[in-house]
């Protein structure tokens, strides 16, 4: 016997979905898979908490729609960028980009630098894809997944020319310090896929992840301080106050940016021994 279709339900924009998948069901058949890398990759302490959080209807449509054209999943398999992009722009990495407005304004104002932002936050990475559309970018696309396969495994020496880290998770309580993402081996990791010269912009409104990424990016051998004094940065014009970064500054909240630049290299981060300064600016 037959079973009539249930009836097409349209969603105003803005409206959570809310249903239940059948089991094994993707949650979004053409978009970001839950897990990409599988977790055969690697058992290792993590720097962020996958969120898949009640996604909107117009986000979901994003998704659905764009993510074969924008998106990508951080599945560990190699990423040619120039091919990606369509073109051979700068490549900026933009890990954690939160629900995106600062990624679209940024994009928007530099339009001759390609960006690939990297998230876990399902609903954000729907909004990102929503806004780039809306304002007719082509030089942003959405990664799903670990930012460290990305540049492990998937990017090739020298391919970014620039990093950018703004209010990562602080993991305030000491016993948890080292799910913070700005460590030595990260950076270590980051430099061989920086090219001389490209700057890592780090910023956080929580005063002592601030002050360990200071200690940790100038005790680095492979960056140098874009400041002349060795301190914290003034937030650079390109960085768009958020309203999140509005909020914390109308509590008292202090702000610090932190740039950094590759030092030119002859050879690979790492095989410079430990305490040899780094060379030329």
């Amino acid at each position: 016997m037959n079973t009539p279709a249930a009836p097409h339900t349209e969603h105003a924009p803005g409206v959570s979905i809310r249903r239940t998948r059948e089991k094994g069901e993707p949650r979004f058949p053409d978009g970001p898979k839950a897990d990409p890398a599988g977790s055969h990759f690697e058992r290792r302490i993590r720097s962020f908490q996958p969120r898949r959080s009640r996604v909107t209807a117009g986000q979901a449509d994003a998704l659905q729609r764009l993510w074969h054209r924008w998106g990508f999943d951080v599945d560990g398999r190699r990423l040619d960028l120039a091919d990606f992009f369509g073109n051979d722009r700068p490549v900026v990495l933009e890990i954690g980009f939160g629900m995106g407005e600062a990624t679209v304004r940024m994009a928007a104002a530099d339009p001759g630098t390609n960006i690939l932002a990297v998230d876990v936050h399902t609903p954000g990475q729907g909004h990102l894809l929503n806004l780039a559309e809306q304002h007719g970018l082509d030089n942003v696309r959405v990664g799903n997944g670990d930012a460290i396969i990305l540049l492990r495994e998937m990017l090739t020496p020298d391919s970014l020319s620039g990093l950018r880290v703004f209010f990562p998770d602080p993991w305030p309580k000491k016993r948890h310090h080292k799910r913070r993402l700005i460590q030595p081996d990260f950076l270590t990791l980051a430099a061989t896929r920086l090219a001389p010269g490209a700057v890592v912009h780090c910023a956080t409104d929580w005063e002592p992840y601030a002050r360990q990424m200071l200690e940790v990016l100038t005790a680095h051998p492979a960056f140098e301080n874009t400041v002349a004094d060795g301190g914290f940065a003034p937030r650079p014009e390109f960085r768009p106050l958020t309203r999140f970064e509005g909020q914390g500054l109308e509590k008292g909240h202090v702000v610090n940016d932190l740039l950094f630049r590759r030092v030119p290299h002859d050879d690979r981060p790492g095989d410079r021994p430990t305490g040899q300064p780094p060379t030329g600016p």
